[in-house]
């Protein structure tokens, strides 16, 4: 039998296994293992598509090597380059065993293609056939499309988690690589995609105020909006804006931007404090992250304002509705603080009760008998009055904290213990 010390030790060691399993990975640090695949990394950056893919929990990647990038890498806009890759992103796990058992020998795979908005029809998805010879072929699911990349081998598998494959070509969905980039020119009529969004309140502000141009100027370095909508400028709570200056107008709609491309997978990955087009040497002006299950919150310091929908997702560009208005501390203040609770009120004292007089006493034989000592009380029952409900609860709080605690202290005895 295992001795105390010895299951201890096992415990730990399990408890360690465990945490590193739900780590996030990290596909930029898988990539960089092999400089074979040098051009596809450093275009996963680029296009924010390394964000997008350490934010899903389960996830296929087709990685070209440098030589079968050659066909992408310098001869198309960004955002066609992501459009493709993005094709190459299948929103299942397939090892090298599950190519080789797929049902009937062909299925047809979600991509995050598929998810842009951009993918008409069927052209989103990736066939995936199990050919003669072990051989896996993979092509577009637009019909007459041919299975022009193969399998040829694995990179990295986490089970269920993420699965890398290198494929040998890419994949070309009809129509993919002749898409026109995004220009400053095309995001003149930025305000009709915003209006045609529901955010007409909102794009009436920007060209009113000469925002609009701020907006536009930026493009070539990124930008990231977030409109809000109609209906976020009639809920309650919005301040009036009327009474806010022009200068301080000016400063409400470039604090609803960015001057970077952030697309939904970035911001899900966020970690630091985002600064806007507003901020500057006089104030921050900046917001930060929280996620929901899939959905991103953004976060003022007076409130919090979920990014609804995408309107427009093309490197460099992207345009969220958000369901509330942007408020910015350093002009509505911060958020207030809960008031304290009320005192209980202490019920009056009641008044003693009259004494009888001795004609009005009760007869010694009527009076009630004596209650029984506390000796009398049967052996094991408990002497104590049960906890009450505020005790337990301090109680509770306690264990949770000292068990918080206790797990901390678990693991650095754990990695202690291995390093001996």
């Amino acid at each position: 039998m295992a001795s105390p010390s010895s299951r201890a030790s096992l415990s730990l060691l399990t408890l360690l296994t465990l945490l590193s399993t739900v780590s996030a990975h990290n596909i930029t640090q898988i990539l960089s293992e092999s400089p074979d695949y040098s051009s596809f990394n450093t275009y996963l950056s680029q296009t924010k598509l390394a964000d997008e893919i350490n934010s899903r929990t389960t996830i296929t990647l087709l990685v070209l090597n440098n030589n079968a990038m050659s066909s992408l890498a310098g001869k198309h806009p960004l955002s066609v380059v992501k459009n493709a890759l993005s094709l190459l992103l299948l929103l299942d796990y397939y090892d090298p065993i599950k190519l080789h058992k797929i049902s009937q020998g062909t299925t047809l795979v979600t991509t995050l293609y598929q998810t842009t908005g951009n993918a008409p029809g069927n052209l989103g998805f990736v066939n995936v056939t199990d050919l003669k010879g072990g051989k896996v072929g993979f092509g577009s699911a637009s019909p007459g499309s041919k299975l022009a990349s193969t399998y040829t081998k694995s990179v990295k598998q986490i089970p269920y988690n993420i699965s890398v494959l290198e494929i040998d070509a890419p994949i070309i969905a009809p129509g993919i690589l002749t898409a026109p980039a995004p220009s400053s020119d095309g995001l003149n009529n930025l305000t009709g995609l915003l209006e045609r969004a529901g955010c007409k309140t909102f794009a009436g502000l920007l060209v009113t105020s000469g925002v609009v141009k701020t907006y536009v100027s930026t493009v070539e370095k990124g930008l990231t909006v977030f409109a809000p909508s109609d209906e976020a400028f009639r809920a309650k709570g919005v301040p009036d804006l009327t009474r806010l200056t022009q200068a301080e107008v000016v400063s409400l709609l470039e604090y609803h931007a960015l001057a970077e491309y952030k697309p939904k997978g970035s911001l899900k990955t966020n970690k630091e404090a985002i600064s806007t087009l507003a901020t500057n040497g006089a104030g921050k002006y900046d917001l930060t992250t929280s996620t929901s299950g899939d959905e991103v919150i953004l976060h003022t310091g007076v409130g919090p304002s979920r990014v609804a929908d995408t309107v427009v997702d093309e490197t460099p560009v992207v345009i969220f509705t958000v369901d509330k208005v942007l408020l910015p501390t350093e002009l509505f203040g911060k958020s207030p603080s809960p008031a304290p609770a009320p005192e209980p009120v202490s019920a009056p004292t009641p008044a003693p009760a009259k004494s009888p007089s001795p004609a009005e006493a009760p007869s010694p034989v009527a009076a009630s008998p004596p209650a029984p000592p506390v000796d009398d009380s049967p052996e094991g029952a408990p002497s104590d009055s049960p906890t009450s409900s505020e005790d337990s609860n301090a109680e509770n709080a306690a264990f949770q904290v000292r068990g918080s605690v206790y797990v901390t202290v678990l693991v650095t005895l754990a990695a202690t213990s291995l390093l001996l």
